[in-house]
């Protein structure tokens, strides 16, 4: 049979290969910057420049990690290894360059937004509409250059590495969409379409299985590529793969629930969670097992070579994590671990181990090949290994010691049945792991500089390859299965029958948790006494959720009687109805907040947001002075009210004309009772005195007694 000749193009790769490595440096070095907030609030520079508080810092952190850091990783592999498993090029080189650019372009436009304090409010969801709009179109357009390339291959089969692209692909473009289903508000502000506990299910639905379809599945796929690559072994077993695959995909989906144990999710869907996220641990290990056994007989090899090294320990780290995450969707686990370090500690063992570890695996054996060239020097690369190793130790074990440490602490009863402690005392008793959570991710983040220095040592030492040449025998148009070939083999040879199928296998879990939720009212008992929020208390809803409070605080107490103590009665489903975005939270670095409405006098939000130490001695809160300068944006109030009546928020007809008014009344009333009872003086128009109405509703609705 003719060969064909064609070329690899090598300039997409490296486009995202410097990306990768350029957002992973801005990622990690905002993880560390926020890791020093924590232990030291001064670090905040709140007075002087709002952008680079916590709040709105965190977010930035987490999108750049995970969607600059990690995405451009992904991209980099799947044009570099698709048209090598293929023996084809990528179908459009415009379509690579269109897909780089905008991709870079959103991720820009994230961090921008983000700082200016222009977020949904929902976690690793951020991105305000036109954004998330901006981010379907440039993943259509992967998906499409993508699957034009696999559609004029000439390998018939497709490799496992490519399953998992797939899946991917079609996977986070099913939570995307409908996890960003909104109501637009204006041109950078909206209202999710779902609310409360619904919005908290399809949130979580999304999050988990963000980590589950970006950060996990398509590294399966860059590990059944470049690993054997690395090894010069091939996978250890192809029917372990198919097992893998099918099984991973179709478990994953429906585990999202375990993040809203004990919430006033329905028990049904909590226990659907539970038991789908214990099943997950045999596909998981199964691919675990299939990558590590994959360098049997290389293990000489393995002690020498720093890139290995970083695989063997990336994919060990996927083990313990997807090892780990069953148990914490134990709940009597979960008890502990939700709302609590451990499950910082479990997130950064995955993204510092897994995707950092095999992405910088990735780079040490991609760069040199790119470059035509050898590694500037493995003596860097291994110290760059240790280093990393140890950076991730020193970040972890702080982090699970200060869970265990806070939880016997918040859980704490004196004989006579009081609360032997204060929240300010388990904040005071973990900042020294903080700091040593700080130190280990400075640790971490110094190894990727020694990494930068290596690679860009490694790259002027060589010559750049734009392209390589190639040759393959055109795809028979006739072909007949082997004799030994199993049923699978006729699903590799049919892309969009695996497309097809993979959507289904994800759909199915996504489907059985959500309708009923939707569509069964029992699900969601409501309650009469709760109203919808006024116009100020919405303003000041939204201004919380600007300043991303819901990093730091919780708005949903469990039913535990150290939680009912401390905060509260238990929340009950009924509460959160009118709640677009939902406000439960998933860490408290603060106390509580479900109860907050009442607890205290307007004196002392108003002190509080100024000075946070002045009303509880020890607050790693920043304070936030441009409250108290900058007026509330009456002009949005009107739209505002109308998007919130058509989410089937029981506003009245018309009225968007008199919310304003409304708005003045209750800001006055604020206002009058600080200058009466406190002698403080404040305009009615500024942002304080809406966050100050925010804050005395929260929890109120169903509350017996209101302490004056």
């Amino acid at each position: 049979m003719n060969q064909e000749n064609f070329l690899y193009d090598n300039k997409i790769p490296r486009l995202f290969a410097i990306a990768c490595i350029f957002w992973g440096a801005v990622g990690m070095l905002l993880g560390v910057t926020i890791a020093f907030q924590l232990a030291f609030p001064i670090l905040n520079f709140s007075e002087y420049f709002p952008y680079l508080a916590f709040g709105r810092l965190r977010p930035v952190h987490t999108n750049a990690v995970i969607f600059a850091f990690v995405g451009n990783g992904i991209f980099t592999g799947v044009y570099y290894a698709l048209p090598r498993l293929l023996k084809t090029p990528m179908w459009n080189k415009g379509l690579g360059k269109l897909h780089f650019w905008g991709w870079q372009f959103i991720i820009v436009c994230a961090a921008v937004s983000l700082m200016m304090g222009l977020t949904t409010g929902k976690e690793y969801a951020e991105l305000e509409w036109p954004i998330d709009i901006l981010i379907t179109l440039i993943w259509v357009v992967f998906g499409f250059n993508m699957f034009a390339t696999i559609l004029t291959r000439r390998e018939r089969h497709l490799y496992v590495a490519i399953w998992f692209f797939i899946a991917s692909w079609v996977t986070v473009a099913m939570l995307h969409i409908v996890n960003s289903m909104e109501i637009p508000v204006s041109f950078m502000k909206s209202y999710s379409w779902y609310a409360g506990v619904q919005d908290a299910l399809v949130q979580w639905w999304y999050g988990h299985n963000a980590v589950a379809f970006f950060l996990t599945t398509p590294y399966l796929g860059l590990m059944y590529y470049f690993m054997p690559k690395a090894a010069d072994r091939p996978v250890y077993s192809y029917r372990l793969s198919i097992v893998h695959f099918w099984s991973l995909i179709f478990l994953y989906i429906w585990a999202g629930p375990h993040h809203l144990l004990y919430t006033a999710l329905p028990d049904w869907a909590q226990s659907l969670g539970t038991a789908f996220s214990i099943m997950l641990i045999l596909p998981s290990w199964g691919g675990m097992l299939n990558g590590l056994f994959t360098l049997r007989g290389a293990w000489d090899k393995v002690r020498e070579d720093p890139i290995l090294k970083f695989m063997v320990v990336a994919v060990t780290c996927y083990g313990m994590s997807t090892f780990e995450g069953p148990m914490l969707a134990l709940k009597n686990v979960n008890a502990i671990s939700h709302y609590s370090d451990w499950t910082v500690a479990h997130v950064h063992i995955g993204a510092l181990g897994w995707n950092g570890f095999l992405t910088f695996g990735m780079m040490y054996w991609l760069i040199p090949r790119l470059y035509n060239t050898n590694l500037y020097s493995k003596k860097l690369a291994s110290t760059h290994f240790w280093i990393g190793t140890l950076g991730i130790i020193m970040y972890a074990i702080p982090m699970y010691w200060s869970s265990f440490r806070s939880y016997f602490m918040m859980k704490a009863f004196t004989p006579e049945g009081q609360l032997q402690y204060g929240f300010i005392d388990v904040v005071q008793t973990v900042i020294p792991f903080y700091v040593m959570r700080a130190i280990g991710g400075t640790i971490y983040f110094t190894g990727v500089i020694l990494m930068i220095y290596n690679l860009i040592k490694t790259a002027k030492s060589g010559s750049f390859v734009e392209s390589e040449e190639a040759s393959a025998p055109a795809l028979a148009k006739e072909y007949h299965a082997p004799a030994n070939s199993i049923w699978h083999s006729l699903i590799e040879r049919k892309p969009i029958l695996l497309l097809v199928l993979s959507l289904v296998v994800v759909a199915i879990g996504g489907l059985v948790e959500l309708v009923p939720t939707f569509l069964i009212k029992e699900n969601i008992p409501t309650i009469t006494s709760v109203k919808p929020y006024t116009p100020l208390e919405l303003q000041g809803r939204d201004i919380y959720i600007r300043e991303g409070c819901y990093n730091c605080h919780s708005q949903m107490i469990r039913p535990f009687r150290y939680e009912v103590a401390r905060y509260g009665e238990y929340s009950k489903a009924g509460e959160f109805v009118y709640d677009h975005p939902f406000q439960w939270g998933s860490k408290r670095t603060g106390p509580d907040l479900a109860r907050i409405g009442g607890k205290y006098g307007d004196s002392w939000h108003f002190n509080h947001m100024l000075e946070p130490t002045s009303m509880s001695p020890g607050s790693i809160m920043p304070s936030y002075p441009f409250l108290y300068k900058d007026n509330i944006d009456k002009a949005s109030t009107n739209s505002k009210i109308h998007a919130m009546r058509t989410l089937g928020v029981p506003y009245p007809k018309g009225y968007e004309a008199i919310a304003n008014d409304d708005l003045a009344k209750q800001a006055q009333d604020i206002t009058s009772r600080l200058s009466r009872d406190n002698k403080i003086e404040i305009n009615p128009n500024k942002e304080i005195v809406a966050l100050i109405a925010y804050l005395q509703r929260v929890g109120k609705d169903i509350k017996l007694e209101v302490k004056k």
